[in-house]
């Protein structure tokens, strides 16, 4: 059942991660590859949004009163260049898109809502990932991102969204599945120089979590398309990687028709990704409005914000 979030009192809480959450499998050194998918594909369609919610999403008119496809893209842009300002991980973005789009999914929440809902969400992520003196209080953030709500409704906000969620948070993402089908394909490069840009791959990721059609897209099926399309552009000794890719696609059970048609949505996004269009400045850009006492406080590199993003070229 769909429900109409507003902002109403409840008891001052703060975010505390579940114990039973899980982040990710232990690493190669510990498990065999086929341990490791196991592991995420079994919590794989526990983390991932109501596709009846996304389509609502997608349904909805464009008349100020309903989510939308649109304003959803937007705020995700805008909370990748928050996390770009304060140099969080790529694993906090990728929480923070899931966070996201599962709430939206299950929660009608009004546009003027979507602001505190997006900041709650990148801070549950920021909590659960960053290093706890790398976190920065609930009112800066409101402060950086110009937002017009107070740290009480964050707080009260916050709440309904851990409740909705049932506290289920760190589950796997398409980052974890692209790390890990990275590290399986690597070891069939003999030729280290031949190997793929794992940041270049993240940064297209990234862009692919700005476009709402992907969260529709299994993490594990979006990770493969991204793998195997750079494989296809971008390596010269081709075909150990494409026999590694066919290996986890039989793993996956997926099928070729599903495998091209998540490569075109990739190949689609990352073209009018590249355009001036959306490279390009625009009014939904975030404005920096912050205090002496944080601009003390951050490092200078975070000034140097670009709103999504430039993806690597490949690897020389």
């Amino acid at each position: 059942m769909y429900l109409v979030v507003d902002f109403v009192p409840v008891a001052h809480s703060k975010c505390v991660c579940a114990h039973q959450m899980i982040d990710t499998v232990p690493g190669p050194e510990a498990s065999a590859f086929a341990v490791q998918l196991k592991a995420l594909l079994d919590q794989e369609v526990r983390y991932q949004p109501k596709l009846t919610g996304l389509r609502l999403i997608e349904s909805a008119n464009d008349n100020g009163l309903r989510m939308t496809v649109k304003l959803r893209e937007i705020e995700v842009k805008d909370l990748l260049s928050l996390t770009r300002f304060f140099g969080f991980s790529a694993e906090t973005f990728s929480l923070t898109v899931n966070l996201l789009d599962r709430f939206l999914a299950v929660m009608k929440i009004q546009p003027k809502h979507l602001s505190c809902v997006g900041l709650c969400c990148f801070y549950i992520a920021v909590k659960s990932l960053e290093e706890a003196r790398n976190v920065p209080l609930a009112n800066d953030l409101i402060r950086i991102s110009q937002n017009r709500f107070t740290v009480s409704d964050m707080i009260r906000m916050e709440k309904i969204i851990l409740e909705k969620l049932y506290w289920k948070l760190k589950g796997p993402t398409a980052l974890h599945f692209l790390r890990l089908f990275y590290a399986f394909v690597t070891e069939r490069v003999s030729d280290r120089s031949q190997a793929l840009n794992l940041d270049r791959l993240e940064a297209q990721l990234k862009a692919c979590h700005c476009c709402f059609a992907f969260s529709k897209v299994k993490p594990s099926l979006l990770a493969l398309a991204l793998l195997a399309l750079e494989i296809q552009e971008q390596a010269e000794d081709r075909q150990p990687l494409i026999d590694a890719v066919q290996d986890i696609q039989l793993r996956l059970s997926v099928k070729d028709g599903d495998l091209v048609c998540v490569r075109e949505l990739v190949v689609k996004c990352l073209s009018e990704y590249s355009t001036a269009k959306c490279s390009r400045q625009n009014s939904q850009r975030l404005r920096w409005i912050i205090s002496g006492r944080t601009a003390r406080q951050l490092k200078h590199s975070y000034y140097k914000i670009a709103h999504l993003p430039t993806i690597p070229e490949a690897a020389s």
